[in-house]
């Protein structure tokens, strides 16, 4: 039998950083069975395939509605389905991924070059799930098919020791009852691991940090900051957290996700409001020594401050720059750059929003480097 498999994400996006677990594990499924298992990179001649599988995460990446007709063809994913997606069937969600599906692929982009440390998820990681999960039910999070974080998977059922890193990507990993086995069940691998979801700040105990602090656990230490309605108890965690040597670790990285209204009215108050709200969080942030990234809804495209949304996460989302320069500063620094004459996008987006709601200007000035510590 032949398969096909297509990574909608990897074909129709420009930026492509991290395999499609789905495709891996139904491709090492069929790959089990004897089956000819083929990574497609266009739509044509599917019909020369037994079974097709589509699969894509993020929305907003197109596909041709006749495609999905066609009987060979199966898709599934967040992407099609936001947070309505079926779970996989048990043999598959539970079997070992291939991960040699994108050799071919992460070959040709090396060859015609690339650089190799762009593939790092790709070449050195193995990726999966310990737990699934999370009780929050947040609106705005796709994870809707498990109501609590429950221990899913050993480790040894995605691990491939030829591999030098773990990928985790569970949902939230410190609700789970069982966290501590999990933490010595990675660090009994020997290898190096991350939780590429990030961890609830909020979940946060002395044991749970100084276990974290103590693991194999590398690069940044992800945590998230979604709402200002948390900001007591993320101050209280961040000082918990730092008490326990957390802000001399790594560096502590927060999403700050913006442009979602939980009321569901998206008027000029609400954008304002926001914004004001992100800039805060920045803030807390900054006096704490983490960095934030902006992470936007898909909705702030619609804000008559889309552009101050944009800014911002080019500002935020550029650690080097992030810690040298204030908003205003770094604004400033990129009208200098433009080449015409003139007021460069950011300028302007600055200068709109200070017109729109004046006090905001107290925000402009705030600095990483500056506030650091303050905590």
């Amino acid at each position: 039998m032949k398969i096909g498999i297509i990574d909608a994400d990897l074909l129709e996006r420009d930026k492509h950083r991290f395999p499609n677990l789905v495709c891996m594990k139904i491709a090492g499924y069929y790959k089990e069975l004897g089956c000819d298992v083929e990574l497609l990179m266009n739509y044509d001649e599917l019909n020369k395939y037994d079974k097709v599988f589509i699969s894509k995460v993020f929305t907003d990446t197109p596909i041709n509605e006749e495609i999905l007709k066609l009987n060979n063809v199966k898709y599934g994913g967040t992407g099609f389905f936001y947070d309505k997606a079926e779970p996989l069937p048990y043999e598959i969600e539970h079997h070992m991924p291939y991960y040699d599906l994108y050799k071919k692929w992460v070959d040709e982009q090396i060859s015609n070059g690339k650089k190799k440390s762009e593939f790092d998820f790709y070449l050195n990681y193995s990726i999966g799930y310990m737990t699934r999960g999370c009780f929050r039910q947040c609106p705005f999070c796709v994870n809707k098919n498990y109501k609590q974080s429950l221990k899913h998977s050993p480790v040894k059922e995605f691990l491939d020791i030829t591999r030098r890193k773990i990928c985790l990507l569970d949902d939230n990993i410190l609700a789970c009852s069982k966290w501590r086995e999990i933490f010595e069940e990675l660090n009994s691998t020997n290898k190096s691991f991350i939780f590429k979801q990030g961890m609830d700040e909020r979940l946060l105990t002395k044991e749970k940090c100084e276990i974290i602090l103590k693991s194999n656990h590398i690069n940044d230490y992800l945590f998230a900051f979604d709402n200002i309605e948390d900001k007591d108890i993320i101050i209280e965690k961040l000082k918990l957290w730092n008490s326990c040597g957390g802000v001399k670790a790594h560096s502590n990285r927060f999403y700050v996700f913006c442009g979602f209204d939980r009321q569901d009215k998206y008027d000029d108050d609400f954008w304002i409001q926001d914004i004001i709200d992100t800039f805060e969080r920045i803030k807390i942030l900054m006096e704490y020594g983490c960095i934030p990234y902006i992470m936007r809804y898909k909705d702030y495209i619609n804000s008559p401050y889309k552009g101050t949304y944009i800014s911002l996460a080019q500002w935020c989302n550029q650690t080097g720059i992030f810690k040298k320069k204030s908003y205003r500063e770094f604004c400033m620094a990129r009208q200098e750059y433009r080449k015409t004459s003139g007021l460069c996008s950011n300028m302007r987006y600055l200068i709109e929003l200070k017109e729109a709601y004046p006090p905001i200007e107290e925000y402009y000035d705030i600095k990483y480097k500056d506030l650091k510590g303050e905590m």
